[in-house]
């Protein structure tokens, strides 16, 4: 118990101390990365708890994460939070946008009751109706091209006004693509009164 160590045990405990570093490490030195905060910590250990076993499991998961997403983004589409909208809905750029087409009155919004209507009176066997139809036709769509248009640039001059350094690119696209919904079909809903300035 109280003997002097042999030869043989005081050359590995040498050895094991020359392998290890000679100088502690200073407790004020950087260890290279950043100290994680809380709830990253917490997030992270989380997460490794509930990683599923078996690949079943793990598609049962990503589909209720996907049907999750997707009910926070229809509610989104409802009430207009930004957090939530899908990507091409994103950014003030397109909420200005939106707001812009929501706030006036547009001849493609009625599109849909008209071209009903024309449908029903092409199909009446009166050839002065059916011309009538025919006209109408053309007429309403000469209106959508030229309301269109309309829009198109003055919203592009809006947008340069107001977000000079923006990328505006495909925003004109997305709002005349929005003068062809119905204002109670449109998504997401519209959030400001017709006649008002966005």
């Amino acid at each position: 118990m109280f003997r002097s160590r042999s030869k043989d045990e005081q050359a590995a405990t040498a050895k094991v101390t020359a392998d290890q570093p000679q100088q502690p490490r200073d407790p004020q030195a950087p260890k290279g990365r950043p100290t994680p905060k809380r709830n990253e910590a917490q997030s992270q250990r989380r997460s490794r708890a509930h990683t599923p076993a078996n690949r079943k499991d793990a598609a049962k998961a990503q589909r209720e994460a996907r049907r999750a997403d997707m009910a926070r983004q229809r509610e989104a589409l409802a009430n207009g939070d930004e957090r939530y909208l899908p990507v091409r809905d994103k950014g003030p750029v397109r909420r200005f946008a939106r707001d812009y087409v929501d706030s006036r009155w547009c001849v493609a919004e009625f599109f849909l009751p008209m071209a009903v209507v024309i449908l029903v009176l092409t199909m009446i066997r009166v050839p002065s109706i059916q011309s009538i139809a025919l006209l109408l036709w053309l007429v309403l769509i000469v209106l959508i091209v030229l309301d269109s248009v309309l829009i198109w640039f003055r919203l592009s001059k809006r947008l340069q006004e107001k977000f000079p350094n923006e990328n505006l690119k495909g925003v004109k696209a997305y709002a005349v693509m929005r003068t062809l919904q119905m204002r109670r079909l449109r998504l997401p809903k519209p959030q400001v009164k017709r006649g008002q300035r966005p």
